[in-house]
């Protein structure tokens, strides 16, 4: 068999969707190498006005993620929190969320699919717009973690003069994290509260 023998998936028989299983598998195995390539092509680009492009803002938040101690979930989450920028602009963050929540702890993913919002402190009156529109989540338990993300590691990675890490230092962990099972509880660790790492004098400085 070289491709199944339906053209309507409702008249698929058992032989097909054996025969499919294995390059699904394959297909998922995958998905971290997928990824990558979505960042690289960000390489070149950047929404115009800014000093860097998005890739580097992506490098930068992550490079400032290990430097001060994150885990390997913070850091591919810094790296990758703003991948939806060019499919998905209107709803980046969830879109970035989704992409990541088979294979990461809660509190991250939920930190990720809300940064939008949490950013909005930053600039929001300039528009005239809710410069607080992450109050209406204080009573999540990941609260304070979003805050600290977008504090430490987002709004302040627009720096040209940032010495930051390439994307092959990264890909190693992007790998890892998506060759996790995904959904595992041991994976998404769903209630757990780690926070981001206290911001020691060391990497303040």
């Amino acid at each position: 068999m070289k491709t199944v023998s339906f053209t309507a998936m409702k008249d698929g028989t058992k032989d097909d969707y054996l025969f499919l299983k294995p390059f699904e598998e394959e297909h998922f195995r995958s998905t971290g190498e997928r990824v990558l390539r979505e960042l690289r092509l960000q390489e070149n680009e950047s929404l115009p006005g800014y000093k860097i492009t998005r890739l580097t803002h992506g490098l930068q938040a992550a490079t400032r993620a290990e430097r001060e101690g994150a885990d390997t979930d913070w850091i591919v989450a810094a790296l990758l929190h703003d991948i939806g920028d060019g499919l998905a602009p209107q709803n980046h963050d969830q879109f970035a969320a989704e992409i990541l929540r088979p294979f990461m702890r809660e509190e991250v993913v939920w930190t990720v699919e809300h940064h939008g919002s949490f950013q909005m402190v930053y600039y929001a009156h300039h528009y005239g717009w809710n410069q607080f529109e992450r109050d209406k989540y204080k009573d999540s338990p990941y609260y304070q973690s979003c805050v600290d993300f977008c504090e430490r590691w987002d709004q302040s990675s627009f720096d040209p003069d940032f010495e930051t890490e390439s994307l092959d230092h990264f890909e190693p962990m992007v790998r890892e994290v998506f060759a996790r099972k995904a959904y595992a509880p041991e994976v998404t660790q769903k209630g757990v509260v780690k926070g981001v790492p206290p911001l020691t004098l060391a990497a303040a400085e």
